[in-house]
């Protein structure tokens, strides 16, 4: 599962432009997976920014981000509340400053570097969110991506016109829309059920 999220990661902020380097391509056997940075990613056409930047981000405020490091916790069964991170601590080793140093070595400097994390949820609840959030924030993370953000804008770029053949993620988005197993939003406009196709 590790893989496809990282994929789907790699494919949404290329979409946006962004450079990503994968950290390694392997799991060293003395060092702990959950330690390690998944992405670097650089912006090549970085945007000054008006105003401040969202913690929850979405593709329009990638223009704004130069350089940061990635963590990837694409468990895609709970939603990162408050009692799920107390009792997960190694999801904040990557911002502990040891290894935050190391990584920082791939930029050439600490300066102007993000913490980004991608979470599969946060609570809907208003005060369970701006709890997690706050502790997200005290921890030193300087922003998340949800997943549902990540799928929602890459399926809404994909075209089923288009032969995506170079990514399989956006290959199989596209067949899941052709074959409509995945249906438009404004299909659900009226709440009525659309017949799929039978051949």
């Amino acid at each position: 599962m590790a893989a496809v999220s990282e994929s789907i990661v790699r494919e949404y902020f290329e979409l946006h432009g962004l450079l990503v380097r994968q950290h390694r391509k392997f799991v060293a056997p003395n060092k702990r997976e959950s330690e390690d940075i998944d992405f670097f990613v650089l912006n090549p056409r970085v945007q000054a920014r008006r105003g401040e930047r969202p913690f929850i981000l979405s593709g329009r405020d990638l223009s704004g981000i130069h350089k940061a490091v990635v963590v990837v916790k694409g468990w895609h069964t709970e939603t990162f509340s408050q009692a799920v991170m107390a009792n997960a601590p190694e999801i904040f080793r990557f911002v502990e400053p040891t290894t935050f140093q190391q990584a920082a070595q791939a930029f050439g400097d600490e300066l102007d570097i993000l913490k980004l994390l991608v979470v599969p949820a946060l609570p809907h609840e208003a005060e369970a969110r701006a709890q997690s959030i706050a502790l997200l924030r005290e921890k030193g993370i300087d922003g998340v991506i949800p997943f549902r953000t990540m799928l929602a804008e890459l399926l809404d770029g994909v075209r089923v016109n288009r032969n995506y053949q170079k990514s399989d993620v956006l290959q199989l988005l596209r067949i899941l829309k052709n074959y409509e197993f995945i249906r438009e939003p404004q299909m659900d406009l009226f709440g009525g059920r659309r017949k799929g196709k039978t051949t």
